[in-house]
């Protein structure tokens, strides 16, 4: 599912690890299943798992905590924020759920509220390493904001453009929320269970029945030839374009990298053209170094002359690195070369 929340660069909220000592086996497994669910993109399942244990044990915190995570995978923040909410009075000393309220505050532009939630995780733990990095991405979305109100009442003023630059930078590669590939530290199980009842007895084994000597299988009928892909040359072309897209980027060339943009292409949060460009090629010129890698890119082709591709972009540079999920839509130009008109940062 693609998130396109224009968010700092936020790390990733955890799912739960199910490596908890459990009485029950049934809520393990369901919960086992659910989490595996979620990883492999099919979260309505994943709910369905996880609402199995909660039909049972409506207090249990791990189910609790995991469908708030499979709700803001969906876009369904509401009844997430509502989740994590509950689950930080009933459990006050512990940090996960403070954290994914930040991520879907900052989602939300809610950076104060973010900041607030971020405090109280690392009071509630203050060895907790994620809330610190998302803590620190909030105060650099925050700085943003207040370089850019400089910038407007003074445009004149060189020394907050540079930093303005730098400070978007930091922000321009969100890792998203919710993640389903990282696991957070083990949400401990605080409701008591109760012991589990004994196994059934086994019942003895029936005798061996001799088994009839099995058929030789069919002779198999020669494979058909395979399929031409038509769609691979166009995939290709719009890979490479990326690639040469990110290796502008990495130039630091920042006409030709503005170069892969469409002249229909429609800046993010409403701005003009001409501001956006002024920013980006800010932006490229600050850092001393900068390398930038595009990484199993999938292509969806819409009509042969548009298509979607979704990406991993990881950044580097001497100032800050991060990697995050990256959606364009590229349209073919009378000339034939691919162009980019929108992008979005999210899974």
């Amino acid at each position: 599912m693609q998130i396109s929340y224009a968010l700092p660069a936020m790390a990733r909220a955890g799912l739960l690890c199910c490596a908890l000592s459990i009485a029950a086996p049934a809520r393990a497994d369901d919960l086992q299943d659910a989490t595996k669910l979620l990883k492999a993109g099919q979260p309505q399942q994943a709910l369905e798992r996880v609402n199995r244990v909660l039909a049972a044990k409506p207090r249990d915190a791990q189910a609790r905590f995991l469908k708030g995570v499979i709700y803001t995978d969906q876009g369904n923040t509401k009844d997430a924020i509502e989740i994590f909410t509950r689950l930080t009075r009933d459990y006050p000393e512990l940090p996960e759920p403070y954290n994914n309220l930040a991520v879907i505050y900052a989602g939300q532009g809610q950076y104060d509220k973010a900041r607030g939630a971020l405090e109280q995780a690392i009071r509630t733990h203050p060895s907790y390493a994620t809330a610190y990095e998302n803590l620190g991405d909030v105060y650099a979305k925050l700085a943003s904001q207040a370089y850019d109100k400089a910038l407007q009442i003074d445009s004149s003023n060189t020394n907050a453009q540079n930093k303005l630059a730098l400070v978007r930078d930091l922000v321009a590669a969100p890792t998203v929320i919710a993640s389903r590939e990282t696991a957070a530290p083990v949400l401990a199980q605080k409701a008591a269970e109760k012991p589990a009842a004994p196994p059934p007895a086994e019942k003895p084994a029936a005798p061996a029945v001799a088994e009839k000597p099995a058929a030789p299988p069919p002779a198999e009928k020669p494979a058909a030839p395979p399929v031409a892909d038509k769609s691979a040359p166009q995939d290709a072309e719009i890979v490479g374009t990326l690639n040469a897209w990110a290796e502008a980027w990495s130039k630091k060339d920042g006409n030709a990298y503005l170069s892969f943009y469409a002249a229909d292409f429609k800046p993010p949060k409403g701005e003009s053209r001409e501001r956006w460009e002024k920013d980006r090629k800010a932006h490229i010129a600050a850092p001393k170094s900068i390398a930038v890698s595009v990484a199993s890119p999938k292509v969806t082709m819409d009509d042969s002359d548009h298509a979607r591709v979704t990406f991993r972009q990881t950044y580097r540079s001497d100032v800050f690195k991060g990697s995050s999920m990256k959606t364009m839509a590229l349209a073919k130009g009378a000339d034939g070369r691919w162009k980019i008109q929108s992008e979005s940062v999210g899974r």
